[in-house]
């Protein structure tokens, strides 16, 4: 299978590094992307194919991944307009919507239909990520599973059946690495205000966040269930878990993600903006 990718930024980095770990040929990855600095980098690095403006390579690869900025997309999908024909194209850029998608890229036939727009998060830059993906009516069975053996190469996949549920996804999943840096952030405060040094307190943080996570993916028994199962009435736990309920620390978060999927929504709309 041969894969293009337009932009050659960290995400698509790590997704290159998760292909070839998983035996994709290095000459059948091709990189579009305006930065030397970045084309030289990956070619040492990953020993792909990069160019700075695509190629013929490029409109007949078997798929085609979207890395660039929402910002920059129309832009860059410019040289592409009417070329793909059948070219899967999948996209990784936040907020932006298929129907603008497949508008930029189509020609005198009409827009371009075979599109899978993907919600990965951060932890994909170390092979632990999450993907949120959405396939338009255009792409059958094959393609679907194509765009995931692509977004597999990082962490694991998850289809929703409407794109706006991409939204919901991105208030989760996409912003989801940022709330627990900041509870790992808060647990290393607190660790320090009880007296631990620096050190003590974010290893205490890191690893209890790391082996919470690792224990609720082991066990068959819900959150709610584990959260029962180490809080004994009267005791340590129970205290705490009392002045976060007081402190409203649950409802706050679900409002968290409720806020950051309105504004997924709200980027969606800014960028369909342009109809031309």
């Amino acid at each position: 299978m041969k894969i293009a990718f337009l932009g050659g930024g960290n995400m698509a980095g790590a997704l290159i590094g998760g292909l070839l770990g998983r035996g994709f040929a290095a000459a059948d990855i091709h990189v579009i992307e305006l930065a030397s600095a970045t084309r030289e980098r990956l070619r040492t690095r990953f020993g792909v194919h990069t160019m700075a403006a695509p190629d013929a390579d490029v409109r007949h690869s078997d798929a085609l991944v979207l890395a660039v900025k929402p910002q920059q997309m129309k832009a860059a999908l410019a040289p592409l307009a009417g070329a793909l024909q059948e070219t899967l194209v999948i996209s990784i850029a936040a907020g932006l919507r298929l129907a603008d998608i497949g508008r930029w890229l189509g020609g005198t036939g009409g827009p371009h239909t075979r599109l899978v727009r993907c919600m990965p998060n951060t932890p994909a830059l170390i092979g632990a990520g999450v993907t949120g993906m959405y396939a338009a009516p255009a792409v059958d069975a094959a393609g679907r599973k194509t765009a995931e053996r692509i977004l597999a190469a990082v962490g694991s996949t998850l289809w929703v059946d409407e794109e706006a549920r991409l939204d919901a996804v991105t208030g989760i999943s996409g912003s989801g690495p940022a709330y627990v840096f900041h509870f790992i952030e808060a647990l290393e405060a607190a660790g320090l205000a009880q007296g631990l040094d620096a050190a003590s307190a974010r290893r205490l943080a890191l690893d209890t966040v790391l082996g919470a996570a690792q224990l609720a993916l082991a066990s068959d028994d819900p959150p709610a269930a584990l959260r029962e199962k180490v809080t004994s009435q009267g005791g340590t736990t129970a205290a705490a878990l009392a002045h976060l309920a007081a402190a409203g620390w649950y409802d706050a978060l679900i409002g968290a993600v409720a806020a950051a999927s309105a504004r997924s929504q709200e980027l969606g709309e800014q960028f369909s903006q342009d109809r031309t």
